[in-house]
């Protein structure tokens, strides 16, 4: 892992972080229209995992999107367009907070049904084996969608056809207000294995643990080889949704993870290393807190869609 890739991860961290910070405010003014959903704490595996994958690789996301689509390259601006139903937004302001895509870049989509990524992203990696155009698929879901029938139908069709597939979830602890031990029994890792797919468990909190597995995992379907199953562990440090109550966890334990927090991690890493003095990393955290600030007024000023907008891009 260089120091500049180190560095791109970092300041892509606080890029997700500054933005998803600013979800209840824009929520609790009325700005950004149904349920947004913020992936604090969460950054490192976006970070990780789209850090070592190509360009023209492919990814799907979930409901908790935001993370996923900057990491891979999306414009913030038109993000932030999209969550307040602007024209300029990625969906021309149709789509909102969980529908998010840009192919230009690979990022198939955002999806608000749970697992819905598993699909697309195995029908990605089986074009990718069709054309033979050394591309690889990652797709992107949490701890509850691993007990969805569409994870084990689209495992083991990429197991039998050897598809370039990455399946990484992020077991972030919650299936909503549920701890996982109360809706999947034995270790998530053993899915994969009983399909034959070779399975990691990593830290999820740690960017560059994240990057090492997913470059395994994409050299090995690159050669052929197959699908791979990712458990990363993170942690949700935010509520499940805008005005989630979090009943079901104390302050005591989102404390005790906030010592482990991603940004901090990384922040220390590059500090310790030379690369970053403790004032250029609060000037880059700064930074992209400005960029996001500006990126809300943008889409501000942005019209609304017209009614008649409603019957376009209904078919393909």
């Amino acid at each position: 892992m260089t120091d500049e890739r180190l560095l791109e991860m970092y300041i892509s961290s606080l890029l997700i972080r500054a933005f998803d910070s600013r979800l209840p405010d824009l929520y609790t003014k009325g700005l950004v229209r149904g349920s947004s959903h913020a992936a604090i704490g969460q950054e490192a595996v976006a970070v990780g995992a789209c850090a070592a994958l190509e360009p023209d690789d492919y990814i799907t996301s979930t409901h908790r999107g935001h993370g996923h689509a900057i990491a891979k390259g999306a414009k913030v601006e038109r993000m932030m367009s999209e969550l307040l139903g602007r024209v300029d937004g990625y969906c021309r302001g149709k789509g909102g907070s969980m529908h998010i895509a840009d192919f230009s870049i690979g990022m198939l989509g955002a999806n608000a049904i749970v697992g819905g990524g598993f699909g697309i992203s195995t029908g990605a990696a089986l074009s990718a084996s069709v054309l033979r155009n050394g591309r690889v698929a990652l797709c992107f879901f949490g701890d509850g969608a691993i007990n969805q029938g569409a994870f084990y139908e689209c495992a083991n069709m990429a197991a039998i056809w050897q598809l370039p597939l990455i399946l990484l979830c992020e077991n972030n602890q919650f299936a909503m207000s549920a701890r996982v031990e109360q809706m999947t029994r034995g270790r998530l890792a053993d899915r994969g294995l009983a399909l034959g797919i070779p399975s990691a468990e990593v830290d999820g909190m740690d960017a560059e643990a994240v990057h090492d597995a997913v470059r395994a995992a994409a050299e090995r379907a690159r050669a052929g080889a197959g699908p791979s199953l990712i458990i990363a562990t993170c942690y949700r440090m935010a509520g499940h949704f805008s005005g989630d109550s979090q009943h079901y966890r104390t302050r005591d334990e989102v404390s005790a993870w906030a010592g482990r927090d991603p940004l901090l991690l990384l922040r220390k890493r590059l500090v310790a290393g030379g690369v970053l003095t403790e004032e250029a990393a609060d000037e880059l955290r700064l930074e992209a807190e400005q960029h996001v600030a500006r990126a809300i007024e943008q889409a501000k000023s942005q019209p609304w869609p017209e009614p008649d907008a409603a019957f376009e891009d209904v078919y393909a």
